[in-house]
């Protein structure tokens, strides 16, 4: 079957010349629309989450948005990019070899994202015996099935339950098959971990057990936090007067919003700790939350507001490159 390609600007709503900040601007703008907690249909809500997370995976890392635009120029000259392009695939082999072609569902990822971009290493999910890489009469371990599988913050903060399905390709005249797994996501579980599902690799020979199954971690990105181990951080933009005055500010948490106080003086970069808000550690309890601040200077301001700001300047003492 036929990868389809995916435009990752278009999922986001970019030009293809958009800069950094201006992709970044359009995920946080699109994740927090269809983030599942809040959006009314969760179930559409959550594959647009995962379409825009897997764009922005793409477009935000500079060689693999280099890959992509390559990528995309072979499918607007008529068809797919030639066998073995992108490296080693989730289907078993070099992407384009769709002989012996595993697919999933449930991951979170699309068929075009695993192709090209999972940073699959060789090896996984080879067809050994398509090959020729066995004996008549040899006892050979079957060998391992590996797929990326996208994991929410939520998830890796409570742990959750996730269908998985993998469809192995006919061979030797036997019929497709396809199994179901119910994963079990723990709680804690971190960026590039990999969760094991024993024997539900490929099978074995001459008597030999099969492989295993491995689904790698890779953390969904979050329009409001970036995560650093067990603690998350979190930009928190104040007006000048807010750092000037101090302010009680409310802010996002992963279990709900939360209370933040912000003391007069506080300095753009200054970052403020709220202990107990961040992901589960590996030793028990949880990590932290830090909110960075970064202070907003408005760029446009009425009449009004000038004058107000003109007195300010003409009464205050304070002289930002004075010597201390």
């Amino acid at each position: 079957m036929a990868v389809k390609f995916n435009d990752y600007y278009e999922t986001l709503g970019v030009a293809r010349t958009a800069t950094q900040d201006e992709l970044k601007k359009a995920f946080r703008k699109l994740a927090r629309k269809y983030h599942p907690d809040v959006a009314k249909d969760k179930k559409a809500a959550e594959e647009k989450f995962k379409a825009i997370n897997e764009a922005y995976e793409v477009l935000s890392d500079p060689e693999k948005r280099q890959k992509f635009d390559e990528l995309g120029a072979h499918w607007r000259e008529g068809g797919p990019p030639p066998s073995g392009y992108g490296g080693f695939s989730r289907r078993g082999g070099v992407a384009g070899d769709e002989e012996g072609a595993f697919e999933f569902g449930g991951t979170g990822f699309s068929d075009f994202f695993e192709t090209y971009f999972s940073g699959r290493r060789e090896g996984f999910g080879a067809s050994r015996h398509r090959a020729g890489g066995h004996h008549a009469g040899v006892a050979q371990r079957g060998q391992d099935v590996e797929a990326d599988i996208l994991v929410s913050l939520e998830e890796a903060l409570h742990g959750s339950l996730r269908q998985v399905t993998l469809r192995r390709p006919a061979e030797r005249g036997e019929a497709e098959r396809t199994n179901t797994y119910q994963v079990r996501i723990p709680a804690g579980v971190r960026e590039g971990q990999r969760i094991r599902l024993g024997g539900q690799g490929e099978p074995g020979f001459g008597g030999a057990p099969a492989g295993d199954l491995y689904l790698r971690v890779r953390l969904a990105r979050h329009p409001d936090f970036s995560v650093q181990e067990a603690d998350l951080h979190y930009d928190l933009e104040l007006a000048p007067w807010e750092a000037v005055l101090g302010v009680q500010a409310t802010i996002p948490a992963l279990d709900g919003t939360t209370s933040l106080r912000v003391p007069p003086g506080t300095t753009s970069g200054s970052q403020l700790r709220m202990r107990g808000l961040g992901l589960p550690r590996e030793g028990g309890g949880r990590g932290d939350l830090y909110a960075t601040v970064r202070v907003q200077i408005p760029t446009t301001i009425s009449d009004d507001e000038r004058a107000l700001w003109e007195q300010l300047a003409a009464k205050s003492s304070f002289n930002p490159r004075s010597a201390p």
